[in-house]
């Protein structure tokens, strides 16, 4: 049922749930769209948690009465029963008032938006008379299911939205006669020092760009069961057959959350987080030698940093280390660590990582985004911290750049976000400082859909093509999440699998480019202009940073960036009193991109959001705790 003028949506959310980034980002698109958009305020969403007092009902229909409310949608993201449980009491709710169109009320229309088992359940039990969504939908597709003609959709949108549609189309093409099941290894024999312990990761991939050769192939593989022996069994046999198969270049060991917290320990019954249970020396070298010649690597630890890195070093001749800064501590629940023991401990690691030669991937900039931090952060985010390790001796940077975060991201703005981070990033390049660009696909971008999403993980690797679309050797190296990702976890089989979709996809999209066959998108000014934009952004709110503390790059300077807001993350869940400035920003989804936004949505401009976090600065104080480590260079 389409859409009339004058209509007008109204979104609600349970209290518990604060995932609110698209719901600002598709009001956004219906008041972009022409018609009015209403989002239930904190008062409104406590109602939402206690329907079945009479006042909160009351309250509820009141709402939709009094901003005349003809399409309503409700979003609940967690718990799939009790999704449909309360979607279920706000229907009967609103049955009950006679609030539906067919009962003579003004609802001419109901939504909901949650996980797909949750999408399930509520189509089971309302059928037809409610729309669902699972979260895999693009934005004009979400449009277009609320009712509103694709001649209505924002200019900007079709804009965006014609590279995005022109991808899945591509990948589409490229699927369907399955030509990329006749991908198969490429021969890297010919590296110096190849699958031996003196191994170097540059080796690899300066080998490969001699030759010519593709992308070197990274995936996180961790299969988690109990007994614990029998889980490592498992991961050594994976291990085996992914280096037999040979389409697999370098093991990333998707390790428990004891493996990194609690290493070497007796575990007892203690709980543990998903991944393979590796807790001792010989059990990694027992990989390494299963790996052969695969390059390995694995998490860092979440205590002990520096120790488990040098003993990452004996074990597996780690591909290079990867450290995460200001996360996997209290403030996101993956450690003990507070922010700034966390980054004491991890400025410390660094050091020793230089001295080993290694290169150092900092795991940072899609920790601030999944908070909801803006795309400058996210920028700024991976300069601080390839700075931090330049300082500290490290000569090799592993830029990960995960695209699709979050996933309402247009293909045109995360173009404009890698290329801006890149080309501030490679600011820092000189004879003793490299950067290696790793992309990859978000976390939640893949549908549970697995055709959908073989189609999503191959249109992912043209987006990567299309960062340096003009240098034949970049990407060096990919990170392949694979298509079962929001479904199941990832076999050997379905690993392979995934390898040959990107590889097919990329050979396909650049012979396509090479013969002039390729999609022509003409979208070039676009994305640069936004590129600029963004560096030039990153770069006003830096030097308020350099200006205002005398050493930015220290414990002590990290921690006070965080603190005192000049990278926000309002949906931070630990910590909100230590990080209150951090959190006080709102940030929104604005033409495809994450910007902060005032009280009326409109982007604040860089200059100004760092100088008000400059003014909080005298209101910062680092903990004493831990300060000793303050010789750090």
């Amino acid at each position: 049922m389409s859409v009339i003028p004058g209509e007008v949506f109204g979104f609600l959310r349970h209290s518990i749930d604060a995932h609110t980034l698209g719901i600002s980002y598709v009001a956004r698109l219906i008041e972009a769209s022409g018609h009015g958009c209403v989002i239930g305020d904190r008062a409104i969403v406590e109602l939402v948690g206690d329907m079945n007092a009479e006042s909160s009902s009351a309250g509820l229909y009141g709402w939709v009465k009094l901003h005349r409310i003809s399409r309503l949608g409700f979003s609940f993201r967690l718990d799939p029963h009790m999704a449909r449980d309360t979607f279920g009491r706000l229907y009967h709710l609103l049955h009950s008032q006679h609030a539906f169109a067919d009962q003579g009320g003004q609802l001419r229309a109901i939504y909901f938006a949650g996980l797909p088992e949750a999408c399930a359940l509520v189509r089971r039990e309302f059928g037809e008379r409610v729309q669902t969504f699972e979260g895999d939908e693009s934005p004009a597709e979400t449009l277009a299911r609320l009712g509103i003609p694709e001649e209505r959709m924002p200019a900007f949108l079709q804009l965006e939205s014609t590279y995005d549609n022109e991808r899945m189309r591509f990948a589409r093409e490229v699927l369907e006669p399955a030509t990329h099941l006749g991908v198969g290894p490429v021969d890297r024999s010919g590296g110096q020092n190849f699958g031996t312990r003196s191994e170097h990761l540059l080796d690899r991939v300066d080998h490969g760009k001699r030759a010519g050769l593709p992308p070197l192939m990274r995936v996180h593989v961790g299969p988690f069961g109990t007994p614990r022996e029998t889980a490592v069994a498992e991961f050594l046999q994976w291990s085996k057959r992914l280096a037999a198969g040979g389409l697999l270049d370098i093991l990333s060991i998707g390790t428990s959350q004891l493996t990194q917290s609690n290493f070497g320990e007796e575990w007892g019954d203690r709980p543990n987080g998903g991944g393979v249970p590796i807790n001792s020396e010989e059990e990694y070298t027992r990989v390494w030698d299963a790996a052969r010649p695969m390059l390995v690597r694995t998490y860092a630890g979440t205590r002990h940093v520096r120790r488990l890195a040098e003993m990452h070093e004996r074990t597996l001749n780690i591909a290079w280390h990867a450290l995460s800064l200001w996360w996997f501590c209290q403030i996101d629940g993956r450690g003990e660590n507070t922010v700034h023991q966390n980054l004491t401990e991890h400025l410390e690691a660094i050091r020793s990582i230089a001295a080993s030669g290694k290169p150092l991937e900092a795991n940072v900039p899609h920790h601030f985004a999944f908070r909801g931090a803006d795309d400058i952060s996210y920028v700024l985010s991976a300069y601080l911290a390839a700075r931090t390790a330049k300082r500290l001796g490290i000569r090799s940077f592993v830029l990960q750049n995960m695209l699709n975060t979050p996933k309402y991201t247009s293909g045109l703005s995360d173009l404009a976000k890698s290329r801006a981070m890149l080309r501030l990033v490679r600011t820092l390049e000189d004879k003793d400082f490299r950067v290696i660009l790793q992309p990859r696909a978000g976390l939640d971008y893949f549908s549970p859909n697995l055709d959908r999403a073989r189609v999503q993980l191959a249109a992912s690797a043209l987006m990567m093509d299309d960062i340096e679309p003009d240098q034949p050797e970049s990407p060096p190296i990919i990170h392949v999440v694979s298509y079962s990702e929001a479904a199941y976890l990832a076999d050997p089989p379905v690993i392979e699998d995934s390898i040959r979709i990107v590889r097919g996809a990329l050979d396909a999209y650049r012979g396509a480019r090479k013969a002039g066959q390729a999609p022509v998108f003409g979208f070039d000014l676009h994305v640069e202009g936004r590129a600029q934009q963004l560096l030039a952004g990153a770069q006003s709110v830096l030097a308020v940073i350099e200006r205002e503390i005398a050493d930015p790059y220290t414990v002590d300077g990290l921690y006070r960036i965080f603190a005192a807001g000049f990278l926000p993350v309002p949906y931070l869940w630990e910590g909100k009193d230590e990080f209150r400035f951090a959190t006080a920003w709102e940030t929104a989804l604005v033409d495809g991109g994450v910007s902060v936004v005032d009280a009326r949505g409109v982007p604040v401009p860089p200059a100004e959001r760092a100088e008000l976090a400059a003014s909080r600065l005298p209101r910062v104080f680092p903990p004493l705790a831990g300060s000793l480590l303050q010789g750090l260079p």
